[in-house]
């Protein structure tokens, strides 16, 4: 099975709404190895915000997982991160070019939560 996004013919997959089941279902589709990881997390927010009384654990969960659905849905997006990501695994801390792929990870989280903010 591979773990690359489907992609639907002729464009991106669509980019859900804002909420715990849209997200779900979109993830399901583009990237259902990540499902359980969202799962838990969304877990831990939920009993976050009810433990503390406040929202403020679930609208973070919310931005995460739909910056993450940005990058998996998008085929640049998950490129860029998953070269980035090599590249930090590979190279040693020292290395100029590691500090240069983790703010590249950096790059690819922001400009996916900035896509979805709203």
């Amino acid at each position: 099975m591979s773990t690359r996004p489907e992609h639907p013919r002729g464009g991106l997959t669509p980019r859900p709404e804002r909420t715990p089941d849209a997200l779900r279902v979109a993830l399901a589709r583009i990237a259902p190895h990540r499902l359980e990881e969202m799962e838990r997390q969304k877990n831990e927010a939920f009993s976050m915000a009810a433990q503390h009384d406040t929202l403020g654990p679930i609208r973070m969960w919310l931005l995460i997982w739909s910056g993450e659905v940005e990058i998996e849905r998008r085929p640049d997006l998950s490129e860029r991160r998953r070269n980035a990501e090599r590249a930090a695994q590979n190279l040693s801390k020292e290395d100029p070019a590691w500090r240069a792929a983790m703010d590249e990870i950096v790059a690819v989280t922001d400009e996916a939560r900035a896509a979805v903010a709203g």
